[in-house]
């Protein structure tokens, strides 16, 4: 599995832009945006990548992960 599959990638409507917009929480700040909802979620993960390349250029370790089960039972308890 690839590190950047460890990470949710989120993309959606956003009425005030009116447009898409592309987000990873917990490992970038900002993310994308556009009227094709396909290309900001491959622009997201493009950006994914290239964000984790720098975690590793610096010699950072990487945010604990927020996909997969174990991450959405935990926001169920903060909810």
């Amino acid at each position: 599995m690839k590190d950047s599959a460890k990470y949710a990638k989120i993309v959606e409507w956003s009425e005030e832009d009116q447009c898409y917009v592309g987000s990873a929480p917990g490992l970038i700040l900002g993310g994308c945006h556009g009227d094709d909802e396909k290309q900001v979620f491959d622009e997201l993960c493009t950006i994914v990548d290239e964000a984790i390349e720098l975690y590793r250029k610096d010699g950072k370790p990487l945010p604990p992960a927020t996909s997969g089960r174990d991450f959405a039972n935990r926001m169920q308890n903060v909810a």
